[in-house]
């Protein structure tokens, strides 16, 4: 795994209309379980997108780092402001965002989907939601316990992202890892990947 030096790779410009380059996706894990399964869901994207990665800090607890591809660029809350000493540097969030043509958060957890639909903006992750074009897709595939899933406030959040423009990817109903079953468990690497993948070439100008 590339370590996340700095800001050369994501300074290029865009070129939206570019047909021959990949398109450049965005990959964010929150802290939930499933984000074990975050190197599985980048290895889906790396043959057909340009690919980078942000985890917030309660993810990394259940990344292992090791089954990440090789060259994937992982971005944490301690690069934010590492390149930054004066006004004028380049600002990590902004460049992210200014760069991807696409977002996914997977796995979004309850703790997290509560912080975007607030407007909070406390981390990486959300600092770049925060300061998203929402021209641009954002997909988000939830995952949490079947009891967070259904509380009252879940629906709410996901009203207030809907309003936003965010897809959501819905989790599926299973045996969860905290021992209960029901609806709650994130949708498989392999269902994310290919509903991004259709929507993109269903939607050539999207981003």
């Amino acid at each position: 795994m590339a370590h996340a030096e700095p800001l050369d790779a994501i300074k290029e410009p865009m070129q939206v209309k570019d047909g021959n380059r990949k398109p450049r996706i965005l990959l964010a894990a929150s802290g939930s379980v499933a984000a074990i399964k975050f190197g599985n869901l980048c290895s889906c994207f790396t043959d057909w997108a340009d690919v980078r990665a942000v985890a917030t800090q309660a993810a990394l607890h259940f990344i292992d780092k090791a089954s990440l591809p090789k060259d994937l660029i992982l971005y944490t809350d301690e690069h934010e402001w590492s390149s930054w000493s004066k006004i004028g540097d380049t600002v990590l969030h902004i460049e992210l965002r200014r760069w991807a043509d696409i977002m996914i958060i997977a796995p979004l957890s309850a703790n997290t989907l509560g912080k975007i639909a607030g407007g909070l903006c406390d981390n990486l992750l959300t600092s770049i939601i925060r300061a998203w074009d929402y021209e641009k897709p954002i997909f988000v595939a939830p995952a949490m316990n079947t009891f967070m899933w259904t509380n009252p406030f879940t629906e709410r959040h996901l009203m207030a992202i809907d309003e936003l423009g965010m897809s959501l990817i819905p989790p599926v109903a299973k045996r969860l890892a905290c021992g209960d079953y029901g609806t709650g468990a994130m949708a498989e690497p392999s269902l994310i990947f290919s509903t991004v993948r259709l929507f993109l070439e269903s939607h050539p100008n999207a981003g």
